[in-house]
């Protein structure tokens, strides 16, 4: 497949994007802040993190820094923040996959990365729909489209994700489970290298947020 230089909307599902940190200490802040984006640049996690950290450095008069601790569909630089000390300098900013990967864990029986009680909820930063893209040079033009070829031939689509239960691999599983289809799942470590991916004619779809895909379209 040639490379896809620009993507064809398909269809729309909505995904809210959460940030969340320790509790702060008074007085607060003394020193830099670390804001922990737990996937690569490139992502809507990181798009979004970077300019809430410069509005964050105005309003608080301190350095917040934007640190990207990658792997495991998020799960590292979450766990990382989860067992920072408590003291409000460590933030991270998370999608949704913030809920589903306890869940994930404790699924299989293995001892989650973190909890979600380890977080505390500062703001919702932003409820972005997810878009469902695929190569302009594929024949389909509608979700309908898309599941008739997808049923005619199941298992040989390919779509890219975030990571294995990362929000977007669970946005394609919601939507296959729907749609009553069998898709082939190919896990990235972001978006940033999802994007890339598709872009390249590696996959051939791809569910993320508009600030990672519109630019394409």
């Amino acid at each position: 497949m040639r490379s896809a230089g620009r993507l064809g909307l398909a269809a729309l599902t909505a995904l809210a994007v959460l940030s969340t940190g320790a509790r702060a200490q008074e007085p607060y802040p003394a020193r830099p802040i670390t804001l922990v984006v737990p996937f690569p640049p490139g992502g809507v996690a990181d798009l979004t993190a970077r300019p809430v950290a410069a509005a964050m450095e105005k309003v608080l008069k301190s350095p917040v820094g934007v640190v990207n601790k990658t792997g495991a569909a998020g799960a590292v630089g979450m766990q990382f923040v989860a067992t920072s000390k408590p003291d409000g300098y460590t933030l991270l900013l998370a999608l949704s996959s913030i809920s589903i990967i306890p869940e994930a864990d404790k699924l299989f029986g293995r001892p989650p990365a973190f909890t979600v009680d380890q977080f505390a909820p500062i703001a919702l930063i932003s409820a972005d729909p997810t878009i469902l893209v695929v190569p302009a040079d594929k024949p389909w033009r509608t979700a309908k489209d898309f599941i008739e070829d997808a049923t005619r031939r199941p298992g040989q689509i390919a779509f890219s994700s975030s990571g294995v239960y990362g929000t977007l691999h669970m946005a394609m599983e919601l939507f296959s489970h729907a749609a009553g289809i069998r898709l082939r799942h190919v896990p990235y470590a972001g978006a940033g290298p999802a994007l890339t991916a598709i872009l390249g004619g590696h996959v051939d779809a791809l569910a993320s947020g508009p600030a990672v895909v519109l630019p394409h379209i």
